[in-house]
């Protein structure tokens, strides 16, 4: 294949400043690659460590492992690579196989690189030489009757998303563990593979563990994602490739088939009652009722009669007898939501309903035998409700089974551009658009936000950019936030009375040149101060000083040993008593 020209370009100074990015620091014992930290990790126990994965967890599962290993890998190098970059984003582009290069995984031939922001066009075709992935597979297994590359395959995968804000896929066509003179790699956009890529995209997506038991046994030993038109929308929406969303994943399929009590916990909008249907849907009373409960949303007054039902005229209005929620959930799922919200008394009956599986309707004498499985979530520590006497520490302990965090976006920003892109398409249908992608801008706003409302502000931001944006264009920066999210307000200017943080910080620093403090005063003043602040705890302190954590580990390291040497006291020279005598005369004189 000839080689062509590609669009994105890095020049030889792009490149010196990428070779420099790498440091040893052998004081500290860091080696950092921007400001990440990086390990030298020997190839053949790396090699042994995929073997025996393999072994005991088989094919398909050590695949999907390695693959979303690389994939963050990817993401957090792009990342860093257009903090270094900021005003070249052809030199990101470009610089990424040169990156992996660096980091010993394989050599990149590029044969053919397109990158169209504004037309969201990506294509690209790449030869792997050398790949320690390959090599590995051959010396472990022998021949492979299919492509073994997955590591690097889940970095350009998540490379290329990142970098073109659009999930983008990258296949192994060919691969020297086949047999192939090298492995040959075509990366675009997933919606041009079509259907053919599914079981590439597994690891991507809730895998297996949405199939039904005798699925997933009659497809034993081989991808068992089901059909995407099989999966419902809720479960579409439960994708990612990040570790914390992993974690909450190999909870979730542990204990679907049990009869457990599950406690979900996690800031708002973080999809508690998305999880919970999932749960319900995989495990075995999926053909039963799902009933969902918002305890937050009941008036007080009414809470005994929604949860355990009411009978005629046992209030005024109660003018025919009804069941309650737990009635209504008989054979199924019962989601309580909030459910700190619950006032005492309903509590103390709630605990009841769970030991006993039977209910009272109010104004009933008949006690009504219940089979409900009970799944619970709240945005707020439970146990500090306990301590302060709003939550009853018998039913906390009768829900704390089986507890699950859901961590924040903020905590799973690799899975960022997935959610966006299952969003964009599900409103991209609703109001027949066709969105071409999303702008450099939009997509690095969207990196850098806080995510106060998590996943439910990603998708409330995303329906309002795609009623925004043109037919046919990219999603920009004002279409997502359109009203101000995110964006730092003016400062006030000098002119008002008042120094805007530019102008203070000026100040400052002047003031510690005049006392003939350094740059590195400066500097180790700060870190200590951030870390005072928080408590020595480094991530918010790195926050704080718009570090990143790995950057603040360094650094904070190198102040470590700075301060231990200035702590060492200095060598005592020999000396005769008439010298030391001499010695104190001048120190006398010099008072």
């Amino acid at each position: 294949m000839a080689m062509k020209t590609s669009t994105p370009s890095a020049g030889p100074a792009d490149l010196k400043k990428l070779l420099q990015s790498l440091r040893f620091v052998a004081e500290t014992g860091h080696i950092m690659l921007f400001d990440q930290r990086m390990l030298l990790v020997h190839g053949f126990s790396l090699a042994t460590l995929r073997a025996e994965l393999i072994e005991r967890l088989g094919y398909e599962m050590a695949r999907s492992l390695f693959t979303r290993l690389g994939y963050q890998q990817g993401l957090e190098d792009h990342r860093r690579m257009r903090e270094a970059f900021p005003d070249t984003v052809d030199a990101a582009v470009a610089l990424g196989p040169r990156l992996r290069d660096m980091e010993g995984y394989q050599l990149n031939r590029m044969l053919e690189l397109h990158f169209d922001e504004e037309r969201g066009e990506f294509y690209g075709q790449f030869h792997w030489e050398n790949s320690w992935e390959a090599e590995a597979h051959l010396k472990q297994h022998g021949m492979s009757a299919t492509p073994v590359c997955w590591t690097d395959v889940g970095y350009a995968t998540a490379f290329a998303t990142s970098a073109f804000g659009k999930p983008v896929l990258a296949r192994e066509l060919q691969c020297v563990a086949m047999g192939h003179p090298h492995c040959h790699v075509v990366m675009q956009p997933i919606d041009a593979w079509g259907r053919d890529a599914d079981d590439d995209l597994s690891f991507l997506q809730v895998e297996d563990f949405v199939d039904p038991p005798r699925r997933r046994q009659a497809d034993a030993g081989r991808s068992a994602t089901i059909p995407i038109e099989k999966v419902s929308p809720l479960q579409q929406e439960l994708v990612g490739a990040s570790a914390a969303f992993n974690t909450v994943i190999h909870m979730l399929r542990r204990v679907a088939q049990t009869d457990a009590t599950v406690l979900f916990l996690g800031e708002s909008g973080v999809g508690k009652e998305r999880f919970s249907r999932t749960l319900h849907e995989i495990g075995p009373r999926a053909k039963a009722p799902f009933i969902s409960v918002n305890c937050a949303a009941i008036p007080q007054d009414l809470v005994e009669a929604e949860l355990f039902g009411v009978e005629r005229g046992a209030f005024t209005g109660a003018t025919a007898s009804r069941p309650g929620r737990f009635e209504r959930a008989h054979a199924g799922t019962l989601f309580l939501d909030e459910i700190s919200s619950l006032p005492l008394p309903a509590q103390g009956k709630l605990l009841r309903a769970l030991q006993e599986r039977e209910v009272e309707r109010v104004g009933g004498t008949q006690l009504r035998k219940v089979d409900v499985r009970v799944v619970a979530a709240s945005n707020e520590d439970l146990r500090e409700a306990v301590r302060q006497g709003r939550f009853r520490a018998d039913l906390y302990f009768r829900l704390n089974v089986f507890t699950i965090r859901i961590p924040p976006l903020r905590e799973r920003r690799e899975d960022i551009p997935l959610l966006f892109n299952v969003f964009v398409e599900r409103f991209s249908r609703r109001f027949d658009k066709r969105i071409a992608g999303i702008s450099r801008q939009a997509l690095d706003a969207l990196w850098q936000h806080d995510w106060p409302g998590n996943v439910r502000e990603l998708e409330n931001m995303v329906e309002r950019a795609v009623i925004l944006a043109d037919d046919g264009k990219v999603i920009d920066l004002h279409h997502l936030f359109a009203h101000g999210e995110g964006i730092k307000p003016p400062s006030h200017s000098p002119m008002d009375g008042v120094l805007d943080a530019s102008d203070e910080s000026a100040v400052l620093v002047d003031r510690l040149l005049d006392l003939g403090h350094t740059l590195a005063d400066i500097e180790s003043s700060a870190l200590s101060a951030a870390l005072r602040r928080h408590r020595g705890k480094l991530a918010p302190a790195a926050r704080q000083l718009g570090l990143g954590r790995g950057q603040m580990q360094y650094k904070t390291a190198k102040l470590r040993l700075e301060g231990s040497k200035r702590s060492e006291p200095e060598p005592t020279e020999i000396t005769s008593p008439t010298q030391r005598a001499a010695t104190a005369a001048r120190k006398r004189r010099t008072r």
